[in-house]
């Protein structure tokens, strides 16, 4: 999708700094005070929209219509898809949360229950219907979880709704909506030691619960786990084949006819998928793929057909033949909807398209959901990086690109998510979640993304790139969501030569921010978890991979930024903490606390001799001698979806967002500022 955007419209805004809070001078926290105001030489131009798409993250067929919730827009909604004519027939807002993951149908095919994930409790309805037989009239929320985020949905036959999700820190609990009574009901937590559900089926007598620990594993989550609740009885019974309970989550669960399907969340190993006996779940078999995720089963009743993160898989259900599913068409990237009827599969892919495949001759027909009437919309975003000529900033299964020299704007498509992307001499370097390793884009060869390494799947979430000149390495701090701690990849562009390097800092902590200086990589510690130090510094040298020296930070939370500015490595936590390491003794200079500019994950970048932070709602910089703090831009307020983000072009500019806007900041402050 292309968007031209004229340099004739980008807005000039000159920006007073506001006042800011000074950082302190002792070397453990201090209160924050008033700073000196920055000064007034600080240029704004608007670039527009950083990504502007429909992107999506369910997909229903219901009928001839195909029913899609969106991902990550303001306002989030569902879109209906008429086959036949392939347009967008019909849409309505929801006004709650920010994503659609949750869609189920009730028996008659009258009304769609959808389930949205919201980023706190907003004490507002997440569980609505929408009355398809009027889709002109809108959605009504009818109920609320109490878990917060609703991730799938199910309807048995006599139209009870039963829902599962999950809220960071709280075993998620089945639910149950009774659309008679008009209330939803908790129907208890089967799996005490799950940080998340994603999979629900039902019957008249059985709902089948699937949960596990895809986000926050480690120490006592459990993993993959299946409990079947017996709807007369009030009780849950663990029906988890054990071929299961490596993997970390069941991903979907599907009553197909006569048989219930269960696929799982791979990490140390591939995804499974399970179909067992719904009245004898004791009964069942188990198939290893070659996949690292499993889901969106459907059936035609002889074959089972799946997607994975590599494209579609059919499974035999006479001989267990897994194969793939060949069709004419393009790459799907993240499919969130698949579903059989008549001969045919219909997919919605993550790069917002429908495409419909006829498995008899392997054919299909694919329709770009904008093109045909769905609403485009700025989105929030993720990875920004910038150079002279080109900004990139990433997203849901893509990455725009804005030229700075003509304003035009273009999407590349990139399955998951780029949280964080690099520039090196004009080609693009990307940190792809989930589990998609390093991707690259080179504007001068033009064509799509493309994969450029594979890691340790369970090594899955990438937060942080840069780039270490000295070794010529790229180096990534990485989460495992699965496992729990994390490690450091290094990737050399010249040779292909990469590494992983698991738990550098301990078996709890991820690395959430890298910076580099003289060939030494400076890793930034984050620990979820209540054992050990809670934010940890290392040094190491990226190449042997030994560790050099270490600092237990004296402050209440983990990393989340880290900057290098001469001998000094500057540091950020999660919760406005600020540090300052002298590099040539190896030691806490100075800390401060920033709470009051930087609430919550912040992001820093060295330019012009200054190093330079932004948070959810400011962008300020540090005087290189006091660290004394100033405002450069207040009420920012960049709509980021996992953590802020900055960059600097080789002139100095800065690159971030204002709302969903992506902006070029000019700063030059006095000497003294």
């Amino acid at each position: 999708m292309h968007h031209a955007s004229p340099v004739g419209r980008r807005r000039l805004l000159q920006a007073a700094g506001a006042v800011g809070l000074a950082a302190a001078t002792a070397p453990l926290l201090a209160t924050t005070a008033p700073a000196a105001p920055a000064a007034p030489r600080t240029r704004i131009t608007d670039l527009g929209p950083a990504i502007e798409q429909f992107a999506l993250m369910s997909g229903l067929l219901v009928g001839d219509t195909v029913y899609i919730g969106s991902r990550n827009l303001t306002p989030t909604r569902l879109i209906g898809f008429h086959l036949p004519t392939r347009k967008v027939v019909c849409r309505t807002d929801l006004g709650s949360g920010h994503s659609v993951q949750a869609l189920a149908a009730d028996p008659t095919g009258r009304y769609l229950y959808a389930g949205v994930l919201t980023k706190s409790d907003e004490g507002r309805p997440n569980l609505f219907r929408w009355d398809l037989a009027r889709p002109d009239k809108p959605a009504v929320g009818v109920g609320r979880t109490e878990d917060r985020d609703i991730r799938a949905l199910a309807v048995a036959p006599d139209g009870t709704v039963f829902a599962v999700g999950g809220i960071p820190g709280k075993a998620p609990a089945l639910w149950a909506y009774e659309p008679g009574a008009g209330a939803v009901t908790r129907l208890g937590v089967p799996d005490p030691k799950a940080t998340l559900a994603r999979a629900v089926a039902a019957t008249d007598t059985t709902v089948f619960f699937g949960a596990g620990s895809i986000l926050s594993g480690g120490g006592d989550a459990s993993k993959a786990s299946l409990f079947a609740y017996d709807r007369a009885a009030g009780t849950f019974t663990d029906v988890t084949p054990p071929e299961l309970e490596k993997d970390p989550s069941v991903r979907d669960v599907a009553v197909l006819g006569d048989r219930l399907v269960v696929s799982t969340s791979g990490s140390t190993e591939p995804a499974k998928l399970a179909v067992l006996d719904p009245a004898d779940p004791s009964s069942y078999t188990v198939t290893r793929t070659s996949a690292s995720v499993v889901k969106r089963p459907t059936s035609d009743g002889k074959k089972i057909y799946f997607a994975t993160d590599s494209g579609l898989q059919s499974y035999a259900t006479d001989t267990g033949a897994v194969e793939p599913v060949a069709f004419d068409g393009p790459d799907l990237g993240e499919v969130w909807g698949l579903d059989h009827a008549d001969g045919t599969l219909t997919v919605v892919s993550g790069y917002g398209l429908v495409v419909e495949m006829d498995l008899a001759d392997h054919t299909s027909a694919v329709t770009d959901l904008g093109r045909a009437g769905a609403p485009v919309s700025p989105q929030t975003t993720m990875g920004l990086a910038a150079d002279d000529r080109y900004v990139f900033v990433g997203g849901n299964n893509v990455i725009a690109r804005h030229d700075l020299r003509g304003g035009k704007v273009v999407n590349l498509r990139a399955p998951g998510e780029a949280k964080d992307v690099e520039l090196l001499n004009g080609v693009l370097y990307t940190g792809q979640y989930s589990a998609q390793g390093m991707w690259t884009y080179d504007p001068g060869k033009g064509g799509q993304p493309h994969r450029l390494a594979a890691f340790p799947t369970e090594q899955n979430r990438p937060l942080d790139l840069c780039y270490d000149k000295v070794n010529r390495l790229f180096l990534v701090g990485v989460q495992s969501d699965t496992e729990g701690g994390g490690s450091l990849w290094t990737y050399a562009p010249r040779t292909g030569k990469k590494s992983a390097r698991v738990n550098p800092i301990d078996e709890n902590q991820m690395v959430r921010a890298v910076a580099t200086q003289d060939g030494v990589a400076y890793l930034g510690g984050d620990n979820p978890t209540a054992q050990g130090p809670p934010g940890t510094l290392v040094a190491l040298d990226p190449v042997a991979g030994r560790e050099l020296w270490r600092i237990d930070l004296p402050l209440p939370t983990g990393v989340a930024a880290l900057a290098v500015r001469d001998r000094q490595l500057y540091g950020l936590t999660r919760k406005g903490g600020f540090f300052v390491v002298d590099l040539k003794i190896r030691r806490v200079v100075h800390t401060a606390d920033l709470r009051g500019l930087c609430p919550g994950f912040a992001a820093m970048v060295t330019s012009r001799g200054r190093v330079y932070g932004v948070s959810d709602t400011t962008l300020f910089r540090f005087h290189p001698k006091t660290f004394a703090v100033s405002t450069v831009v207040p009420e920012i307020n960049g709509s980021w979806y996992s953590g802020p983000h900055i960059d600097a072009d080789a002139r100095g500019r800065l690159y971030t967002m204002r709302g969903h806007h992506l902006v070029q900041i000019d700063d030059r402050p006095e000497r003294h500022s």
